[in-house]
């Protein structure tokens, strides 16, 4: 007898079932698939950061515009839209045409570099535009032709105090007029089907 008492029974484990081949090769195929993934995505970041899209504008009102076949909101702004009026010694204006004719002005016909990388619910690219040395998107809230809309707040209130533009009387915003105005003609939205092909079309690009 063994000092340290009677043994019992031994336990018996079930080792476990080894993997088929099948199912290795699957895991290995699988591990690769992501890594290669990580990589051509760690490689290929930047592309994904900035899309810069530039040539001759067409104006299609005081904050967005087009660039070949890409349509672009100017970010950190918010125009008139086209058709809404303002008020100035108690009559209406065009202040939405006003604001296009501003950002035409500012362009001047010389062509316009956009870049960014979000878009907007219409599938527009929210861009920084220039034309020549002019930041565009700055120079329409510092004209007083836009609000400032998540950026431009200094360049707002020196329009502001100036009483430029639409600051020279009153007006609503241009957001709150599109919220009081669904029959005007607006952009479809970007649905998410449209945010899938955008997200396949930037994969794409990556080869």
């Amino acid at each position: 007898m063994s000092r340290f008492g009677p043994r019992g029974p031994r336990r018996r484990y079930a080792g476990r079932s080894p993997r088929s081949l099948w199912r290795k090769l699957l895991d290995y195929g699988l591990a690769f698939l992501l890594l290669g993934l990580l990589i051509l995505v760690a490689a290929r970041l930047d592309r994904f950061e900035t899309r810069k899209e530039q040539g001759t504008a067409i104006i299609n009102d005081g904050d967005s515009i087009t660039l070949g076949t890409e349509r672009i909101r100017m970010r950190g702004i918010d125009a008139p839209e086209y058709q809404q009026t303002c008020q100035k010694a108690g009559a209406d204006y065009p202040c939405g045409k006003l604001a296009r004719q501003a950002l035409v002005r500012l362009i001047a016909g010389r062509p316009v570099s956009c870049s960014g990388w979000q878009r907007d619910r219409y599938g527009r690219l929210l861009g920084d535009c220039r034309a020549g040395d002019t930041d565009l998107n700055r120079a329409q809230v510092q004209a007083g032709w836009a609000v400032a809309f998540g950026d431009f707040e200094t360049e707002e209130a020196v329009a502001r105090a100036a009483k430029a533009g639409i600051w020279a009387g009153t007006f609503e915003e241009p957001q709150q007029w599109r919220d009081s105005h669904h029959d005007a003609p607006v952009e479809r939205k970007h649905g998410m089907l449209a945010s899938f092909g955008d997200v396949l079309r930037e994969f794409v690009r990556f080869w």
